[in-house]
């Protein structure tokens, strides 16, 4: 093999993880664009109750991670994390089969069981075959971005292609059909692991595996029995108290405490930690607008927009598709308008990105809101109006998302990089639990336009005022951040080399 190849190259384990991740975002992603359907038409829920459901489940997805990589690195080490991790998520979405099957007698202790599996299991995964990717590189390699973007393009197909094919059936084949893509992955994971994961001096990589204490064993049991407690709460202790909330919320609040009652930081630390919790602060806003993407647009696209293409209807979960593909297609443009202000000396700050991210959120709720102005009972509203929002939505994850995690690296001191990046994804989990919040807003009834709902003092009594909330939310937000960028800006010295502390 040649110099130049070596170089420029990539290892065949990048190929290898991006396959495996490919099949277990299509689990996650397939199960999760009929979710809400399933538990409003099968399990007879509520459109309130599932969208607290929703938001429940996909907040807590964003805090078991916390747990995997920790107990990753003390013990398990990577290969055994995600092997764990990847059976947990195919039992879950196994049960989630079953509590089909069941449907609304006995379905819903079920799922339950199901959640409790991919959420536990998402932790043990998620944030080990990411690290993966980076261990296949020497230090400071410069193919280590091409590489992430690559298998970053791996999630995004495994997101495209999982609502096409696990909404275009009954709701129990399609929980099926989420367990077995997730089984193909872990099994191409098992098989392969030894002959792919290696570096290129020929070394496995991956975290050595260590005996599990009984503490350790403890935590996971203990976790499941939390995890399954706080889903079950409110029908075991027949209450309205919302746990995971508190929980959620709570944990929000305590961490930024915890981090500036450390004395040992200096004035510059401060002030960077602090500019990352304004932004998680934001960020909250942003993804709980985003997010209805799974939650309230989900009941929108099957009750009120036009589905019909050529006699054909299209089940409401294929829009779900519309972000991973604007994503595969966009990012390449985002990159080269990005190095096109950077050359030019024009390119905005992390925090103007992210108001400027905020601000296309507000314009995409804009245009849906134009077209559910004044509809009438029974009427429907074209699909090109749903895409139009979902494109200009990925347009602005573009110039959100990828700047958030790269922020936290470069300002979070190095002794506070895992802990600041665990505050990042808790941020992540909040606005996942605001998300199911704020889609319970949603008038109900088929026609959308029934049980008036409200927030803060704004009430919502139709479609449109229900819009009209996250065009405020998100244009306010983006707003008060674009004022406050420049003060960000001066304390995320950017100018300023960290020194190791020995």
């Amino acid at each position: 093999m040649s110099e130049k190849t070596v170089n420029t190259g990539h290892p065949k384990g990048l190929y290898f993880l991006f396959f495996t991740e490919m099949w277990e975002r299509f689990s996650y992603y397939g199960m999760r664009a009929i979710f809400i359907l399933f538990m409003t038409k099968v399990l007879l829920m509520k459109d309130a109750d599932a969208s607290e459901i929703y938001g429940s489940y996909t907040g807590l997805v964003y805090l078991t991670p916390l747990l995997g990589g920790y107990l990753c690195d003390k013990f398990l080490g990577n290969r055994r994390s995600i092997v764990i991790g990847g059976l947990l998520m195919a039992i879950g979405q196994f049960f989630m089969f079953f509590s089909a099957s069941a449907g609304a007698n006995g379905g819903v202790s079920l799922m339950w069981m199901g959640l409790t599996a991919i959420i536990i299991g998402n932790g043990f995964f998620k944030p080990n075959i990411s690290t993966m990717v980076g261990q296949l590189y020497p230090a400071n390699d410069r193919r280590i971005d091409s590489a992430f973007t690559i298998f970053y393009m791996g999630i995004n197909l495994g997101a495209f292609f999982s609502p096409l094919v696990c909404g275009s059936m009954d709701f129990k084949w399609g929980f099926l059909a989420a367990g077995v893509g997730m089984l193909i992955g872990l099994v191409a994971f098992i098989l392969g692991q030894k002959k792919y994961l290696i570096s290129e001096e020929g070394k496995h990589i991956g975290l050595p595996v260590k005996k599990l204490d009984a503490k350790s064993i403890g935590m996971i049991i203990g976790s499941i029995a939390i995890i399954f407690l706080m889903l079950n709460f409110k029908q075991m202790f027949k209450s309205d108290v919302d746990i995971i909330s508190y929980f959620i919320y709570g944990a929000m609040v305590l961490m930024p405490v915890l981090i500036f009652s450390d004395k040992s930081l200096s004035k510059i630390e401060t002030q960077r930690i602090t500019v990352i919790f304004i932004l998680a602060f934001f960020v909250i806003f942003f993804w709980g607008a985003f997010e209805q993407a799974g939650a309230s647009l989900t009941l929108f696209a099957d009750r009120q927009t036009e589905r019909t293409l050529f006699g054909w209807e299209m089940p409401a979960s294929y829009f779900q598709s519309v972000n991973p593909l604007a994503v595969i297609a966009l990012a390449p443009i985002m990159t080269i308008v990005w190095g096109f202000l950077y050359a030019r000396k024009l390119e905005p700050s992390s925090p103007k990105k992210m108001a400027i991210g905020l601000g296309l959120v507000a314009l995409g709720y804009v245009v849906i809101a134009i077209a559910v102005k004044g509809l009438g009972l029974g009427e429907k509203v074209s699909m090109w109006w749903l895409i139009g929002l979902y494109v200009i939505h990925t347009i602005g994850e573009l110039c959100l998302s990828p700047i958030g995690l790269s922020m936290v690296s470069k300002l979070a001191p190095l002794r506070l990089s895992s802990l600041m990046m665990g505050t990042w994804f808790l941020a992540n989990a909040a606005a996942n639990k605001f998300a199911g919040t704020l889609s319970a807003l949603i008038p109900g009834g088929e026609d959308g336009t029934g049980g008036a709902t409200s927030f803060l003092g704004f009430q919502i009594t139709n479609l449109y005022e229900f819009f009209v909330l996250f065009i405020l939310m998100s244009g306010i937000a983006a707003a008060i951040l674009f004022v406050l960028s420049s003060w960000l800006e001066k304390r995320m010295h950017n100018d300023h080399v960290e020194v190791a502390v020995k």
